[in-house]
């Protein structure tokens, strides 16, 4: 090959240098770059790869960052971050005080809109467009990238409903792969294969229906017909939409092959694809895995229980019960609100819907939650997978305001298992005919106990446990983070002083046990993997109010900040709920 391109590359000025015929070249030294650092500092590969030359056009055509490029959930913006001044800190990815994995507009002029969650990018390019015409600038360009799994999203269709009665400049570019995470699913999957095949299903092409210049499908490794394309889009005016055909992974045969495991494959040899395996043998169970082949165990006892999932079934391992009792078991998309309204409805025919959804996805479906399922008082089972603090994702994806935001709703029982045998039991508790909704939070990561799979038992709803007894100071905790404050008292050799609770049931509370415990005790502490701000604490420290009781209560958890990237321990570091901030302050409070 000839002289490298790429590391003369410091932005898209560098790149539109360039002669087109080099972008061939500029193409595969910035997939080889990406391979062989993500294969070292891990990440999302795949996605990457599959937008290579379509990244590469978009910076080449158009006047970046004058010219807005919104990337939708961002997890294919690792060319677009390399190519915009980012290529020589791009192995801090992920990493803290590193770059996001996603577009951050405090990051760079170059990204323009902050994602991490699917299909903004048409309303959020669509908005900047208005804006630009009411300020009388009709000549910038407005590009939203979007996947063929969030594009399904009600959002994106909102957007593009909207777009479509508009004169904004605005240019949305379908990256049509057939997968997001997992698959994609769904009737617009059926007519977007149907398209790609040369078939039109429907009478009118959908995207014309809605008033936009549709072109295309074209080939989005062909770099020169890209290019031409988007030179042609570039002149006009309005509302366009460019329909573009890449593989996930293209450029590492692996990837391309099962691109479900290659969407973040983990460490991996960057000239074979092989990802280096991690024996699992004599390990405790990912809390997903315990979720997913519980519920299975008990939809094989239980012909009522029903499986939801919005896009999620390999992430929250709702792909056992879709596998075994596919007809029992549905992804239903990008599409949180539907998959909670979905379940509702289910509800109401008597059926016991396990709901599946991120911690930091169920927020998309807040006004579902309240007047679909707890108004009505409809007893699902929200499974909150990736609650608490979740690592490298950042900012976007952690799950730590779901108490805060739940805990205001009436009804609605809210629970974070201390470990996972407590969630295999809360499962198996929620079946047996609880009459209002529960949600149920879990981490991310593994548990503690390798034999988790004991007979169930049926826990008691709103009751608290005392883990360790104690005579000056409580500690309570809610959740697995309970298990730093277990481990911080072993390191101090259980001091005689500290008692320590399980707090389980944010909702009901154990007024009970707290009555003891304002009794015995003058120092309160709580801790939690949520916000302080309406969390846990907040409603130890509202009891304490509402029954006028004196004792001293100090709040550990997520401060009123976003916590960026980096590993689950050093975010814990970062809020002091680590074992040895616990330890400290244990320590103290001893002496």
């Amino acid at each position: 090959m000839s002289q490298n391109l790429l590391s003369n590359i410091n932005s898209p000025i560098d790149l539109r240098l360039l002669k087109e015929d080099q972008l061939i070249q500029l193409s595969q030294e910035l997939r080889e770059f990406i391979i062989d650092i993500v294969s070292v500092k891990e990440g999302h590969l795949g996605a990457s790869l599959g937008v290579i030359e379509l990244t590469i056009a978009l910076h080449y055509v158009f006047n970046t960052p004058a010219d807005l490029l919104v990337w939708d959930v961002g997890h294919q913006a690792y060319g677009h971050k390399i190519l915009t001044g980012r290529r020589e800190n791009f192995d801090t990815n992920r990493q803290l005080n590193g770059i996001s994995g996603f577009p951050k507009r405090s990051e760079s002029e170059y990204d323009a809109f902050g994602v991490g969650h699917s299909s903004t990018s048409i309303s959020a390019a669509l908005g900047m467009a208005i804006a630009s015409n009411l300020k009388g600038n009709f000549e910038k360009q407005h590009i939203a990238v979007i996947g063929d799994a969030s594009i399904a999203s009600g959002m994106a269709f909102e957007g593009l409903n909207h777009a479509g009665v508009t004169n904004a400049n605005l240019l949305v570019i379908l990256n049509d792969n057939a997968i997001g995470i997992d698959p994609s699913v769904g009737a617009l999957k059926e007519y977007l294969t149907a398209v790609k095949n040369g078939k039109n299903p429907r009478q009118n092409n959908m995207m014309k229906s809605l008033n936009f210049d549709y072109s295309g499908p074209i080939d989005g490794h062909d770099i020169h017909a890209v290019i031409k394309e988007l030179k042609r889009l570039q002149k006009l005016k309005g509302p366009k939409f460019l329909h573009v055909i890449t593989t996930k992974g293209k450029g590492l045969k692996q990837a391309e092959k099962d691109q479900v495991k290659y969407h973040a494959p983990g460490k991996f040899d960057a000239k074979s694809g092989e990802i280096h395996s991690r024996s699992e043998e004599n390990l405790p169970p990912k809390y997903q895995d315990v979720f997913g082949l519980t519920v299975l165990d008990l939809a094989k006892k239980n012909k009522d229980i029903i499986g939801i999932t919005p896009a999620m079934p390999s992430g929250s391992s709702l792909k056992f019960m879709i596998e075994a009792l596919p007809d029992r078991a549905f992804d239903v998309g990008i599409a949180e609100q539907h998959a909670v309204t979905l379940a509702a409805g289910m509800a109401t025919q008597g059926m016991v819907v396990y709901c599946n959804i991120y911690s930091t996805f169920l927020q998309r479906a807040y006004d579902q939650v309240i007047h679909d399922v707890a108004l009505q008082n409809l007893p699902v089972i929200f499974c909150l997978d990736r609650a608490g603090l979740v690592g490298e994702d950042g900012a976007t994806h952690h799950g730590v305001y779901d108490i805060a935001y739940l805990r205001c709703i009436p009804n609605l029982v809210i629970y974070s298992p201390l470990n996972e045998i407590e969630l295999r039991n809360i499962l198996y508790t929620a079946q047996l005919g609880l009459k209002n909704p529960i949600a149920i939070r879990y981490p991310r990561g593994r548990g503690v106990t390798i034999e988790w799979e004991k007979p169930y038992k049926e826990i008691v709803i709103g009751q608290a446990n005392c883990l360790k007894s104690g005579s000056e100071t409580a500690v309570l905790s809610n959740g697995p983070i309970g298990k730093n404050v277990t481990a911080a008292l072993a390191k101090l050799g259980q001091p005689k002083t500290i008692a320590h609770y399980d707090f389980a049931f944010v909702k009901p509370l154990d007024e009970k046990e707290l009555h003891l415990i304002f009794n015995q005790f003058k120092q309160i502490i709580t801790i939690e993997d949520g916000t302080i701000k309406g969390g846990f604490g907040s409603a130890i420290a509202e009891f304490a109010t509402n029954h006028n009781y004196k004792s001293k209560i100090t709040i550990l958890g997520i401060p009123d900040t976003f916590i960026d990237q980096g590993t689950v321990l050093e975010q814990q570091q970062f809020c002091k709920i680590d074992v040895s901030s616990l330890e400290i302050l244990f320590l103290n409070n001893i002496n």
